[in-house]
């Protein structure tokens, strides 16, 4: 079997893309990385570590894509950066442009070697943020940029050939040690000064790293798994909660919050991604019966860090 790994050299974190590969290689998948950085790709996954990957430029996706059981897409710029107006713009395009190239290729093949089923990434920022609503993948786009931005990426993906079984997946804030949200809390912490961001109020709606790898690889092979799924885990928490848990895992206090304005100053507007949350269930994954590893995120901490 033929599976396509499509992802942003900056985009979502190495561990992700590691697991998703090394489960593929388990079972004996052909695994071609689609990218248009070969040089920055072969950094997360060199030849001697990874053998029998290929990785492809962007004029030899359509022939990686011919013939390929599944495609996963996880294009995109990571959004945890100091936004100014090109990088808005960066975020965007990076999901749009990729996600649309994708899908002519696919639309473009003949039926007997077009891929079967697509599962691309989105995100829980589709919703929108709040304090006090709860959100499942039957609730409305929310109307800030983020929103947009998550619409417009999964309105491309839409166009798929209606033959192809289309997974939408709206991931949440992907916790595992390298990389991602954690990474850039854990040094906080270690020097005395982890807290709450903002209010502590915040949702933060998360996902173990093994759970999220495990829920992609059951929407590539399981035919029931169609449409949005939330890609978060069943107990959000509020930030404080969050940080509550992570002190303790590391043995470090999390009383001493970093104010709105200290985030402001180094993100700018892109200080919404964690001062602003929402609180999001996976109701589509739990009637399908999908197993969570990890529930709560206590637990999901301390496998982590230990």
């Amino acid at each position: 079997m033929k599976l396509i790994l499509i992802l942003h050299v900056y985009g979502y974190c190495t561990d992700l893309n590691f697991l998703l590969f090394q489960n593929w290689n388990a079972d004996n998948h052909s695994v071609h990385v689609l990218t248009r950085s070969r040089s920055k790709a072969e950094l997360i996954f060199p030849v001697k570590d990874f053998p029998g990957i290929v990785i492809a430029e962007e004029p030899e996706w359509k022939d990686s894509i011919r013939g390929s059981t599944g495609v996963v897409n996880l294009a995109g710029l990571p959004i945890s950066t100091r936004w100014t107006s090109e990088i808005k713009k960066e975020i965007k395009q990076s999901r749009i442009i990729v996600t649309s190239k994708v899908i002519d290729l696919i639309n473009d093949l003949p039926d007997a070697v077009r891929p079967s089923v697509l599962v691309s990434a989105t995100a829980v920022g589709y919703y929108g943020t709040s304090e006090t609503r709860v959100f499942d993948e039957q609730s409305p786009s929310g109307n800030d940029y983020l929103a947009e931005v998550c619409r417009e990426w999964e309105g491309t993906a839409l166009k798929v050939n209606k033959d192809v079984r289309l997974a939408l997946i709206r991931i949440g804030v992907v916790l595992g040690k390298d990389g991602g949200a954690l990474a850039k809390m854990i040094p906080l912490f270690m020097v005395f000064a982890g807290g709450p961001l903002g209010s502590g109020k915040q949702w933060f709606s998360w996902i173990h790293l093994d759970d999220i790898v495990n829920l992609i690889y059951e929407a590539l092979s399981n035919p029931s798994y169609k449409g949005v799924i939330n890609g978060t885990a069943p107990n959000p928490v509020r930030f404080t909660e969050m940080c509550q848990h992570l002190g303790n895992v590391l043995g470090r206090p999390s009383w001493l919050p970093v104010p709105d304005f200290a985030l402001k100053a180094v993100l700018g507007e892109g200080a919404s991604v964690v001062l602003d949350g929402q609180k999001v269930l996976p109701l589509k994954a739990k009637e399908l019966g999908f197993s969570f590893k990890y529930s709560y995120i206590k637990d999901a901490l301390k496998a982590i860090m230990t």
